[in-house]
């Protein structure tokens, strides 16, 4: 069900806060010990909030759809008095004194947090152990909100939050086979979340519906005072717009970089996908994205520098205490000259203007999310035909383009390997257009049925 559909029900009698909590915390009970989604579980506040809830709706007093649902956090989100870890030894013991602005404004509007989910150490990496594949225990959920995709497949949370520099909820939706939402950067306050990169971080939503994501992106988004680079753009009501026609919209695929050392399943899947869109109304515009290999230049020594700078007193004292491949990230950033950052810095500002005029004959960018299924939790090379590149780095090749750039990015479950894997089709726009590739993905998602599958394990 929606979480507008799970409210009805809340409304009408047929179910209750208390008993949704219930029911989640049991499922937690028998699958996270395998699946090892959550770091941190508030049983006994989430059940003293969910009655509290029930006796607010029953007074008249709705703050709105969320009003006693369990919302799960990314453990990188500041949460007042519940631990938030980073999913880093650094951060075991640390509790923050408020939350998050993302988090403040959920419960403003009635949701419980039911607890916090696993990420990759400081979200630097694309595999997020721990946590499992829910279609496959033997494989990663990728990462770094990892932890959040699982869970939502696992049906041990309703609706997650993400963050994303490089893929971070979008790769995790693809493997999982989940709705993941990168918003435009600016969209959503970042006040309160641990940064990787300051310049490429994003803040969005995950969950199991194109109308969830709509949801909780009108109530994430807005203009934040704690946060500078936030937007102070309107922020248009995304659940209503996904009601207009997609008829007409052009839909760009790209010729080059996004199919080449692409699983052939994965391409096959998501050229089907777009002939789905093309049945819809909707016009395919092949065309050439541009400047490709400088925007991944770029990317990666802005991302590589930013996130050094802000571990750097860290890695000098407590180096041990990262995880290996977290540490060899951050020193080699460390290496890297400033000139090298401040060139990639004064090029964004070009390559962003090169992207954007492809708008001026598309609408949307249609991709696969990933160029591979999820891997096996112990690979750390994938291999496409004759092409050998690590996990971290295919995981990324499709999607970091759009962090670069700032622009919205959704990633949707459009096919299965014949391993039975999910596999993600992303979905990019203009800036703060993400109304349109909602309703994209909505009119998909309403024409296909898989989101309905659902893991054995689960």
């Amino acid at each position: 069900m929606t979480l507008r559909e799970i409210a009805k029900k809340i409304r009408s009698g047929e179910t209750s806060p208390s008993e949704i909590v219930r029911l989640l915390l049991e499922q937690i009970r028998r699958t996270d010990d395998k699946l090892q989604a959550y770091i941190t579980v508030c049983e006994e506040s989430s059940l003293k909030l969910a009655e509290a809830a029930e006796l607010q709706l029953k007074a008249g007093h709705d703050l709105g759809v969320l009003h006693g649902i369990p919302v799960s956090i990314k453990d990188l989100y500041e949460t007042e008095g519940i631990r938030t870890t980073c999913g880093s030894r650094l951060m075991q013991d640390y509790v923050p004194k408020k939350d998050s602005t993302v988090v403040a404004r959920l419960k403003s509007k009635g949701a419980i947090v039911l607890g916090k989910l696993n990420t990759h150490e400081f979200a630097l990496g694309a595999m997020s152990p721990p946590t499992k594949n829910p279609w496959d225990l033997g494989r990663i959920p990728g990462g770094s909100s990892g932890g959040s995709a699982a869970a939502l497949a696992m049906g041990s949370a309703i609706a997650t939050t993400g963050s994303d520099t490089g893929g971070s909820i979008r790769i995790p939706a693809s493997f999982c086979g989940v709705v993941g939402l990168k918003p435009t950067y600016g969209r959503v306050s970042r006040a309160g979340i641990f940064p990787e990169s300051w310049s490429l971080d994003h803040a969005g939503p995950l969950t199991k519906r194109l109308e969830d994501a709509a949801l909780l992106l009108r109530i994430m988004a807005g203009r934040d005072e704690l946060d500078p680079t936030s937007s102070d753009l309107p922020v248009p009501d995304y659940v209503q717009e996904l009601e207009t026609n997609i008829a007409g919209l052009r839909v760009g695929v790209p010729t080059n970089h996004f199919f080449e050392h692409c699983d052939c399943e994965i391409a096959k899947a998501v050229n089907a996908a777009v002939e789905v869109l093309e049945g819809l109304g909707c016009t395919k515009v092949e065309f050439e994205f541009p400047s490709i290999s400088e925007i991944m230049a770029a990317y990666t020594t802005i991302d590589l520098c930013e996130a050094s700078a802000y571990h750097e007193r860290e890695i000098e004292q407590r180096a041990a205490d990262f995880q290996p491949d977290v540490r060899l990230l951050l020193e080699q950033g460390l290496l890297i000259p400033a000139s090298y950052y401040i060139q990639a810095q004064r090029v964004r500002a070009m390559l962003f203007a090169k992207v954007m005029s492809l708008f001026d004959h598309l609408d949307v960018i249609v991709t696969p999310s990933v160029p591979i299924v999820s891997p096996q939790v112990s690979q750390t090379i994938v291999r496409i035909d004759d092409y050998e590149e690590s996990v971290d780095s295919a995981a990324v090749r499709y999607l970091a383009p759009f962090n670069l750039t700032g622009l919205p990015a959704l990633s949707i479950p459009c096919g299965f390997s014949s391993k039975g894997l999910p596999i993600g089709m992303q979905i990019a726009g203009r800036a703060y257009d993400e109304s349109t590739i909602l309703r994209l993905g909505h009119e998909y998602e309403n024409a296909t049925e898989w989101h309905m599958r659902l893991p054995e394990t689960s």
